[in-house]
């Protein structure tokens, strides 16, 4: 029979005013999205230089199939890193993850081709992929409930950080008087590795998440880690009595039991989850890998100015859940889920529609985009935060690594390569339906999270989702 004890972790954990040591443990692993984005904005900036018989000589197609590869690579690790990090713990595999990032984004710079380009990106999208399932669920458990929204959705939007330090980065470096076409684009990726080295050392200090510790047995090691950030962190009410819950300690969940568990106990939740993430998955990778296409092909953008229109789209990205965040832990889940996901949808067809109509510029069609992301990007923040605090603690990881393979593998993998094909035909009205198809999916979700979103907002995660070993 297995070994029960009662445990007050997930109380303490909640029950704490955010102090220093939660802005430490933010920075060490909000580093991720900064990474991400640097990594999508450089490939971005560079896909029409990629094109330059000097560097790689890529189609359009190919831009938009390394793009694919990118994504295929963070699904793959997204899943077995995030069934390794809900067995083995989250620090560990963060740390390896990253490890397996730095590597595989050196090997980018020395890209001599097409197939090694995206045998490099595969590599580089396992390390990211991994991070993301590790990550979400270290933060989510370490996090005060009352803040978890805010919190969660400004780590997501440090990704804008990592797209404007990605757009200065390749601006600069492609400018002919610094290191031209050839060697800039190698010397990008490089310069993302060195931060990423960075920031090993400092991750080396991340605790491994109590929360996965009480679960497995290890009372006296969350014990101490608890005991270690209170010394750092007030409690909110030291008088209060904490609440405790009865675990009873068990194996290792196995996927059956995940599947089981997701598709039936939690199905409206998991239909939520593909939702969101399928629709945000779309809508980012549809744009995002391939908007220096787009402003080189129909505005004649020279590819060394591509990064600069893309500081105003980065900062309204890092603003929307900025602004937005707080009013998820306030007004609510629900509303705001659904008021982002359609207000961002609605505003991509009308970029679209005028696009077609010959009605913008670079300049302002560049305006409409970041108008639209300043919503888009809150709402897919909140659709990471959702999959990741609706689900039992022991599967956790996994669950995030499901529904973001699922949301990335359909809308992720599919995304790049169609609007490459459509950039491609030089069609305008053909990249419009394009637009419309991401519009509409982002509008269907909105509807889908009117029906099933969880009202989570200030709740402890064991409240939300109990832990499947609870006694």
């Amino acid at each position: 029979m297995s070994a029960s004890f009662e445990s007050d972790i997930p109380h303490r954990l909640d029950n704490l005013v955010w102090g220093s040591w939660h802005r430490r443990f933010v920075v060490a692993l909000g580093i991720t999205w900064i990474l991400d984005g640097l990594e999508v904005t450089i490939v971005g900036a560079l896909g029409s230089v990629l094109q330059e018989p000097e560097t790689l000589g890529l189609s359009a197609t190919e831009v938009g199939l390394s793009g694919s590869a990118y994504i295929a690579g963070a699904i793959l690790g997204a899943l077995v890193f995030g069934h390794l990090a809900d067995r083995y713990g989250r620090k560990r595999l963060f740390m390896i993850t990253l490890a397996l990032y730095v590597v595989a984004t050196l090997a980018t710079a020395g890209s001599i081709g097409f197939a090694t380009f995206a045998l490099c990106r595969f590599f580089t999208g396992m390390g990211i992929g991994g991070e993301y399932a590790a990550i979400n669920s270290a933060i989510d458990e370490l996090i005060p409930a009352r803040l978890r929204g805010v919190v969660n959705l400004s780590i997501n939007g440090s990704y804008w950080i990592g797209t404007a330090l990605g757009a200065v980065l390749s601006s600069v470096l492609l400018d002919p008087r610094v290191l031209g076409h050839a060697l800039g684009f190698r010397a990008a990726f490089g310069l993302g590795a060195l931060l990423a080295i960075a920031i090993m050392l400092v991750r080396r200090h991340v605790p491994e998440s109590p929360r996965w510790l009480m679960v497995r047995g290890r009372h006296e090691e969350a014990d101490t880690i608890v005991r270690a950030i209170e010394a750092d962190c007030a409690r909110i009410d030291s008088a209060a009595e904490c609440r405790r819950i009865s675990i009873r300690v068990a194996e290792h969940v196995s996927l059956w039991q995940v599947a089981r568990v997701v598709f039936g106990q939690y199905r409206s939740r998991a239909v939520l989850g593909f939702s969101l993430m399928l629709a945000q998955a779309f809508f980012y990778n549809a744009i995002f890998f391939t908007y220096s296409l787009t402003l080189t092909q129909f505005y004649a953008v020279k590819p060394e100015a591509i990064g600069w229109y893309l500081l105003p789209f980065a900062l309204g990205n890092f603003l929307g859940p900025i602004l937005l965040g707080r009013l998820f832990d306030v007004v609510g889940r629900r509303a705001m889920i659904v008021f982002t996901y359609a207000v961002s949808g609605v505003l991509l067809f009308a970029t679209g529609w005028a696009f077609q109509a010959g009605m913008l510029d670079a300049a302002s069609h560049t305006a409409m985009w970041s108008l639209s992301f300043f919503f888009a990007s809150a709402a897919a923040s909140s659709a990471y935060l959702t999959v990741s605090e609706v689900f039992p603690l022991e599967l956790r990881a996994l669950a995030i690594a499901l529904f973001y393979a699922i949301g990335i593998g359909i809308g992720g993998l599919i995304a790049p390569t169609l609007f490459g094909i459509l950039i491609e035909s030089n069609s305008r009205t053909e990249l419009f339906y394009g637009y419309t198809l991401s519009a509409a999916l982002m509008v269907g979700a909105a509807m889908v999270a009117y029906r099933f979103a969880v009202a989570a907002e200030q709740r402890t995660l064991e409240d939300i989702a109990p832990p499947l070993s609870r006694g």
